[in-house]
């Protein structure tokens, strides 16, 4: 008979989620194994078994990040009834996030893996494949309104979603500087007075 292994003595779904704080607040590159098996209370050969190495373990983190933390904001932005109150609703909700208190400020997943090494090529192809999604979602809801007639056929919803996109990542690291809510969301609708310009007089 084939012996059986240890049984895991630990809770793999809260050391994830301790995982995603460390990484969160520390970044891909500068947190280490030993940290990582630290923060979450177990022993390296445990983390490896569980996870299979860091860079799996930082993915799984991101996946989480986003099935939880990152949930609201798209929650905000599909219950909008215009896709100018979804854009705006997906900017608030992420200045809110990005300054909970007791959390990491900023956003995982625009600043966790900006900084990795040619030795970390995939883990950082990996973040920019995410961080990207967040034009696409924008960029989604924008055709949508075109189509439905909500905006005008000429407006350049591209550019349009990279703008707002690009608000965010530059918001994250304001919030990870310190910059206040109250703050943050006056530049959200300093943000939106582009609307405007951009797309309903395209």
């Amino acid at each position: 008979m084939a012996r059986l292994g240890r049984p895991r003595t630990f809770d793999r779904d809260a050391a994830l989620h301790t995982a995603m704080l460390v990484f969160w607040e520390r970044g891909f590159e500068t947190t280490s194994t030993t940290d990582l098996a630290g923060a979450m209370g177990i022993n390296p050969p445990s983390l490896y078994a569980a996870f299979a190495n860091k860079e799996n373990l930082f993915r799984e983190a991101i996946g989480l990040y986003e099935r939880t933390e990152a949930d609201s904001a798209r929650q905000a932005m599909e219950a909008a009834p215009t896709a100018r109150e979804a854009v705006a609703a997906l900017l608030h909700e992420s200045v809110d996030r990005f300054t909970t208190e007791g959390k990491p400020r900023g956003c995982m997943i625009v600043l966790a893996a900006t900084n990795c090494t040619t030795d970390h090529e995939s883990v950082r192809d990996f973040a920019l494949r995410c961080r990207a999604r967040t034009k696409t979602v924008i960029k989604g809801r924008l055709d949508r309104a075109v189509a439905e007639g909500e905006l005008p056929a000429s407006a350049d919803t591209d550019r349009t979603a990279a703008f707002y996109a690009t608000f965010l990542n530059g918001a994250s690291l304001q919030a990870r500087d310190g910059a206040g809510r109250a703050d943050l969301h006056g530049l959200v609708e300093l943000a939106m007075a582009v609307w405007d310009t951009a797309l309903v007089a395209a």
